[in-house]
């Protein structure tokens, strides 16, 4: 049996709107990834040890309160501290388009701004893990 991509769908700090991020998880399961979503106003320490915890090989992050800059790149710190330099981590909100570059110079793998439709991100993450 095939093992599943496994997705840990986060919303890193304290933004309250979690709809495009609910949105992206059912359109993730649909596709037939193993989802899992934390909720709301998580620290970059929890979504790291969450997927840690649950052996995940991407990492969505969420985020529409303009902290992206900051919560984005912690994220993605910490999981290499804890050694998961091989989890593919996207970005996806309300994100200014000047902000990418420094977010994937970070180690964000790719970000979704609001739009884009749910198959390129399916499609993003089958072209990176196959």
């Amino acid at each position: 049996m095939e093992k599943r991509v496994r997705v840990l769908v986060a919303k890193p700090g304290l933004d309250g709107h979690d709809r495009g991020a609910k949105v992206v998880a059912r359109a993730l399961r649909d596709a037939g990834f193993e989802v899992i979503y934390t909720g709301l106003r998580q620290t970059p320490e929890q979504i790291a040890e969450a997927a840690l915890q649950e052996d995940v090989n991407v990492v969505a992050l969420s985020l529409l309160s303009g902290a992206h800059t900051h919560l984005f790149p912690k994220v993605v710190s910490l999981l290499r501290e804890k050694g998961m330099d091989d989890v593919l981590v996207l970005g996806g909100g309300v994100i200014p388009d000047a902000d990418i570059p420094a977010l994937k110079e970070a180690g964000i793998a790719e970000v979704f701004t609001p739009g884009t439709a749910t198959k390129n991100i399916v499609d993003f993450i089958n072209s990176e893990l196959n």
